[in-house]
C-alpha cells in the first residue's frame, strides 16, 4: 500500500536555482558533514549522485538522483534500503532570491509498518527540511 508523507513548506532565502544546482549536485553536500553528530561523519559517503550512509541498527542506506527537473525537481530513489522508499525534493519561486521546499517521501507500506514507522519518519522529513532550508546555497 503507498503511503505518502510530506513536510510543511520551508522558505529559504536563495534562488530557486541556486538551491537546485546545490541539491542536483550530490557531492555539493558535502557541506553537510560538519553539521552531523561526529561519531556520523565516518558513516557517510557522498558522490555526484548518490549518498550511502550507515544509519544503526538499520543499517546501510544508499539512495541517488534518479531524475532531475532543473529548475524545480529533484526525486531520489533508494538503492539499498531495508525499507525502498522515493523521495522528491520540490522547489518553487517565490522571487528572484528566495524559493519554497516541499520533500515528499513515497513507500509501499504494509499497515503493520506505517503504523510502527510513520510518527519517527514524518519528523525525520521534518528534520530534514529544516537542514535543507538551513543551508548556504551561494
Amino acid at each position: 500500500m503507498e503511503t505518502k508523507f510530506e513536510s510543511s513548506i520551508r522558505t529559504i532565502p536563495y534562488s530557486q536555482q541556486a538551491v537546485y544546482n546545490r541539491l542536483s549536485d550530490l557531492a555539493l553536500s558535502e557541506q553537510v558533514r560538519d553539521r552531523l553528530p561526529e561519531e556520523q561523519r565516518e558513516e557517510i559517503i557522498f558522490d555526484n549522485d548518490s549518498i550511502t550512509m550507515n544509519i544503526p541498527p538499520v543499517g546501510n542506506i544508499s539512495i541517488k538522483i534518479c531524475d532531475r527537473e532543473e529548475p524545480k525537481t529533484i526525486k531520489y530513489e533508494t538503492v539499498t534500503s531495508p525499507l525502498p522508499f522515493n523521495l522528491w525534493v520540490q522547489l518553487l519561486p517565490i522571487t528572484e532570491t528566495e524559493c519554497k521546499m516541499r520533500l515528499t517521501i513515497k513507500a509501499d507500506l504494509n499497515p503493520f509498518v506505517k503504523g510502527m514507522i510513520a510518527k519517527p519518519l514524518q519528523a525525520g522529513l521534518e528534520k530534514l527540511a529544516d537542514a535543507i532550508a538551513a543551508g548556504k546555497y551561494e
